[in-house]
């Protein structure tokens, strides 16, 4: 009989999974930080991978419980809430930048959903930078960078998605 764990592995990569959860938080990161959406029903209607409403519901409560995502009521509507993104969330844009690049060499991808991680590969450390500072505007109120990446990498995606239409692809 094994004997029962009395305490979590201190390895930091143990620890990062453990504060991620599973695929569905990192997709939640990925869709308040690439796609802008700030509230439940934006991340359940405009989700590619068709997110159940339950574990949406029960991520996003997580992410907030552990610090990576922070949310306010929408002053518009009181039972809705703003999700922003937290220092901590910020900084995983490199993570998220190789996990991208690791993606396109290794699976097949579609062009449009691989266009930004590709931006995000070929710019390096100096993009990713500027990406951060941009989203600490975005959600942290720290003021305007001069360039927006977030501009930048949705005008490549939404170019990706018109020839995809054009030539007749999904």
């Amino acid at each position: 009989m094994a004997m029962p764990q009395t305490g979590r592995s201190g390895c930091p990569i143990n620890l990062t999974l453990e504060q991620l959860g599973d695929r569905w938080s990192l997709i939640v990161i990925r869709d308040v930080m690439f796609g802008n959406r700030r509230s439940y029903g934006d991340l359940l209607s405009r989700s590619e991978e068709g997110i159940a409403s339950n574990i949406l519901a029960d991520r996003l409560k997580r992410l907030t419980a552990s610090g990576l995502l922070s949310r306010r009521p929408d002053p518009n509507h009181q039972q809705k809430g703003i999700y922003s993104l937290t220092e901590a969330s910020i900084q995983l844009v490199p993570l998220l930048a190789h996990m991208g690049a690791w993606g396109r060499r290794h699976t097949q991808v579609s062009e449009e959903l691989s266009v930004r991680a590709e931006l995000l590969e070929k710019g390096g450390p100096p993009l990713w930078n500027a990406f951060m500072e941009e989203l600490r505007h975005l959600h942290l109120d720290a003021p305007r960078p001069s360039r927006s990446v977030f501009r930048e990498l949705q005008a490549a995606y939404e170019k990706a998605v018109a020839r995809n239409a054009r030539d007749g692809r999904t």
